[in-house]
């Protein structure tokens, strides 16, 4: 669980255009994690999108012929870190869904993961090029503790909503919150306006 109870590190000149009010730069990678890390065979994973009328699923050889994207991205976690500059490569949730050919019509999204973690998202914070099943980070696998094999990636919102070990979205009508937001998150979790906690 993470509280009210962290500072801010004194920043370096030339930082501030990049870091959210409330925020310090890490220059390592934190593992911030509630949930003990899975381990998940390549040969047992898999990816689904669902929307109201349709399901279409990935296993792991499916989800790498895909399209692949390579990202530079900053990213920042609720307890107040932000990393700058982060590498990533993966399938952009606009791939997923023109590879699925279905057209996603709902307004919410619920993510879920291979453990019982979920985090919730409008839809629009998913697609226009905004976010990515991730499965490489700085030029290698993604390391279990860090979501591997594959997490999903918005660096625009807090890091929360990048959901470790990611399988599937699920786009629904009514918005329903996620693990995080039912202990008081905030529903969106924007960085930038300091969406910690509900009511902020």
């Amino acid at each position: 669980m993470t509280t009210r109870g962290f500072f801010r590190r004194r920043t370096e000149a030339g930082e501030g255009h990049r870091l959210p009010p409330g925020q310090y730069e890490e220059r390592g990678f934190p593992v911030l994690s509630y949930e003990p890390t899975p381990s998940i065979p390549l040969t047992e994973w898999e990816f689904v999108i669902k929307t109201i009328t349709d399901r279409v699923a990935w296993s792991w050889d499916e989800m790498m012929s895909l399209p692949q994207t390579d990202w530079t991205v900053d990213i920042h976690c609720v307890t107040k870190w932000s990393k700058f500059g982060t590498t990533w490569r993966g399938v952009t949730v606009d791939d997923l869904i023109a590879a699925a050919g279905i057209e996603v019509k709902e307004p919410f999204c619920l993510v879920y993961s291979h453990t019982p973690y979920t985090t919730n998202l409008p839809t629009d914070d998913l697609i226009g090029g905004k976010a990515m099943v991730a499965h490489t980070f700085d030029g290698r696998p993604l390391d279990p503790e860090h979501g591997g094999p594959a997490r999903l990636l918005v660096p625009h919102l807090y890091f929360w909503k990048s959901a470790k070990w990611v399988r599937g979205l699920r786009f629904i009508e009514q918005d329903i919150p996620g693990f995080w937001e039912t202990y008081g998150y905030h529903n969106r979790g924007d960085p930038w306006l300091e969406q910690r906690y509900a009511g902020d």
